[in-house]
Parts: structure tokens; sequence; C-alpha cells
């Protein structure tokens, strides 16, 4: 039985996966040993790991109430990385998958798990060499985790176009907003998390999983969103790593005031019509973002992403408001108004050069030493 590990609602904490890129051509390259090692000399108490392959790292913040905080810890989380990085002659970046690599080029990290998922996916998993964000919010008890988890599937478009920053794929245009989520969909336990209405039923459903031999644990499952019971939060999965060192923090603020919302109205509508659309308004987003045309199956209507999203932050404003999340409310309505998005971003920079490489360059010089709130 899966214990749900309480914690404090609505507390944050972030992961970022980010590639390491060579400073000639900047192609992805086997830097995560000698990076990790280098920073490995220095005093910090920065939670930054191996990844699934050597071209990639994973970063995590800790434990915040507000998004300010965690802003600066990313900071200095940079501040080390591009410290070290510098010294190695590498680069680091956001962006959701890198646009040219070959998948065939990549090496699994030495590592148990990753060594079973590899044997176990064969060349899916080094096809996983793709970069995402994650969001933990707290949550008081496993049920409350399952009525978070129904609840955000209904924004899941919102954060892939917020997020979408991996318009090429294997050096070419894909015309999608985000490829990186093709990649996830390979995987037989991808999508969303059945219907179950409480933490027992969550419970019943993982037992007979786990008794027919398909998983062993909750990383077995790679849900779009899903509940974390040992950190005792929701986690959502769907993100592309942003190009900038603030948006993931944006990210998290928005999940904070959707996760709010859902707390203070105690939504429970948990029905299996919601799951009609879930498919079809997750790839209009990784398609068309802000063009997406999304189905509500709840009104029965039709609707632009653009339009749900400022509908959405209109209602969420008191609940900015109770958080002290004013400010972050405010620039996520601007991007919505401006259309801003990390996709159009690289495609600019590559119909100005033709080149892929100075895309890469670009992306990185800007996670690297980027200044927050300058997009």
């Amino acid at each position: 039985m899966l214990e749900f590990s309480n914690s404090e609602p609505l507390t944050l904490g972030v992961e970022l996966e980010l590639m390491i890129v060579n400073r000639r051509h900047y192609n992805l390259t086997r830097g995560s040993d000698d990076l990790l090692a280098l920073i490995g000399r220095e005093q910090h108490g920065f939670d930054i790991k191996p990844e699934i392959t050597q071209g990639m790292i994973e970063i995590g913040t800790a434990v915040h109430r507000d998004t300010r905080a965690m802003l600066a810890e990313l900071l200095a989380i940079r501040a080390l990385l591009v410290k070290s990085a510098e010294k190695l002659n590498l680069g680091l970046s956001g962006g959701g998958s890198h646009p040219f690599q070959h998948w065939s080029d990549q090496r699994i990290y030495p590592k148990e798990r990753y060594r079973l998922v590899s044997e176990l996916y064969g060349y899916l998993a080094k096809q996983f060499t793709v970069y995402g964000q994650h969001i933990h919010i707290g949550c008081p008890n496993g049920d409350v985790a399952v009525r978070l988890t129904h609840y955000l599937a209904r924004y899941i478009p919102h954060f892939i176009a917020l997020s979408a920053s991996s318009p090429f794929h294997q050096g070419v245009d894909t015309l999608f907003q985000t490829s990186r989520l093709t990649s996830v969909n390979a995987f037989p336990l991808s999508g969303s998390m059945p219907m179950v209405k409480n933490w027992d039923e969550f419970n019943d459903y993982f037992a007979r999983m786990a008794h027919l031999g398909i998983v062993e644990s909750m990383k077995d499952f790679y849900w779009d969103i899903r509940p974390k019971p040992e950190y005792g939060t929701v986690e959502i999965r769907i993100c592309d790593t942003p190009l900038a060192i603030d948006t993931p923090v944006l990210l998290a603020a928005y999940a904070q005031m959707l996760a709010r919302r859902c707390f203070e109205e105690d939504w429970n509508d948990i029905h299996p019509d919601r799951q009609l659309t879930y498919s079809y308004n997750r790839f209009q987003a990784c398609r068309f973002g802000y063009d997406a045309v999304l189905v509500d199956a709840a009104s029965q209507r039709q609707t632009s992403l653009l339009e749900d999203m400022l509908e959405t932050l209109n209602a969420l404003t008191p609940h900015a408001i109770a958080l002290g999340a004013e400010s972050e409310h405010a620039q996520l309505r601007e991007r919505v108004l401006k259309r801003n998005i990390d996709s159009q971003w690289l495609r600019d920079i590559h119909a100005d050069s033709g080149s892929l490489s100075d895309v890469v360059q670009q992306a990185s010089e800007r996670w690297m030493y980027g200044e927050p709130g300058r997009n």
C-alpha cells in the first residue's frame, strides 16, 4: 500500500532538466560526469544530479512557500553551474529538445535505474533525451492529491503553451510548438491518471497494476500529472524546460494559483466525460500553442486556448492576491496577451541565420546569462 506523506498545502518545488552542449557547433555532448565532478568540489547544498543520458543534468529546488525565494535559489544554482561549465568549455541550455542531435549518439548514464529503463524500453530510452520542467505542489493528504490531479488536467494545455520550446527535432521544423511530448507518448504508461476518486481507489489501482507485474513504483507511470506520495505532492510533468531562468517560477506560480482555487472551492467534479477531450486538447496545444482550439466537455463548447487562459487568469485574480503573487499573475497575463512563446523565438532565430547551431547557441546564452524579466 502506498502511504501519502502529508505536506504543507500549496508549497512548491521545481525540477529542471538541462542540455549540456559543446561550444564549437553546439551539439549535445557527454559532459555530465565531468560537470558533476567539478560541481562536487564546491560547498553547496543544491540538488544537482545526472539524468538518463550523459548530455543532460537535472536540478531541483528546495520546498518554497513563495516564488520569489524559488527564483533566488534558481539564480544561485545557475551561478554555480555556469562557473563550472565555463571551466570545461561547456554550454547549458533550456529547451524541450535539442534541435539536431541524433538519439543513436547518446549514451545511457551508468546508474542502475537507467540501465533497467534502457533494457526495458530499448531505443526509446535514448530517444528520451528530452528536457522538461516538473512542478510539485504540496497537498495535505492523498484524497486532496487525487482531486488536484484531476482538476489540473483541465489546464494542461495552458502549461504546454506557456512552456513550449521544442519546435525542431532531428534537424527539422516539426510545425509543432512542442515536439518533446511525442517522445513521452511512446511510453506505454504515459497519458493521464485513471478516473479514481480518492486515495483508497488509487491504491487499489496501483495494487492491481503491481500484482500484474506492470509497475513497481510511481516512477513507472509517465503520466502528465501524477501524485507523488513520498513527497506529499502532485507533480505536473508536462512542461518543456523553458529558455529563461524566471519562466519556471511563473509556471510554478500559475500552478499554485490553480491549486488554491481547487482547495478553496473544494472541487470534486471527477467525471469520466472529462477524459473524452483530454488527448485532443493536449494535441491541439502541442501543435498550435495559443492558437489551439479547446473542447470543454462540461460546457460542451469550443474556445481558443488564448481566450481560455485569459478567462482563467481573471478568475485567479483573488487567489493571486491571497498568495502575494500579483506580479507573477500580471507577468503571465502579459505573456498571453503578447502571445509570448519560446518556440517562436527559436524559429525567429533560425529564420534569420538559417543555422540550428546558432539557435542552440543563443538559447544557451539566454539560459546561462539572461536576466530575469528580459524575455
